[in-house]
């Protein structure tokens, strides 16, 4: 009697415990990913912007950047150290939002950026000149919070404290 009882709950029971886990999971997520987070400030004319940046450092870290994401924190962004000086040229596939690229020289100053680029698009956006790092952002984030070229970042990255 007491076997048939428990099959008869056991569907329920593991809905509830599925639930359970995936609240747990969810609830952790956030607090993982903000653990992975760095400091990155943007100094510009109408005053210093900051951001808590996720810095992709490994080849694979790089290729996958934020291809399958759906959402970024408007606070939020991905900078992307390359490691040396050099030519760079990014693209948008299987990236679901719009991105605005700030190309970052070695020494911080922002080169040029490329704002509201395409999402999925295959098309390449070339930094234009030798940078080390690029910063990605939500698209038109650049334009509300007056970023410009000539602008300096301040990073750990560019020997500098946010």
């Amino acid at each position: 009697m007491r076997l048939a009882c428990l099959v008869r709950l056991l569907p329920a029971s593991l809905a509830t415990i599925a639930a359970a886990l995936a609240f747990v999971f969810l609830a952790a997520a956030p607090a993982a990913a903000d653990a992975a987070l760095e400091k990155l400030v943007i100094v510009t004319a109408q005053g210093p912007k900051s951001f808590d940046v996720e810095v992709m450092r490994t080849d694979e870290e790089r290729a996958r950047g934020l291809m399958q994401r759906r959402y970024l924190p408007e606070d939020r962004g991905m900078l992307f150290d390359f490691k040396k000086e050099g030519p760079v040229m990014m693209w948008m596939k299987d990236t679901f939002i719009p991105l605005d690229m700030v190309f970052i020289r070695k020494d911080g100053t922002v080169a040029r950026i490329a704002e509201m680029t395409e999402p999925h698009s295959l098309r390449t956006i070339p930094s234009g000149e030798d940078v080390l790092a690029v910063l990605e952002i939500n698209g038109g984030i650049s334009a509300k919070l007056g970023i410009k070229a000539g602008d300096k970042v301040r990073h750990a990255l560019f020997g500098t404290k946010p």
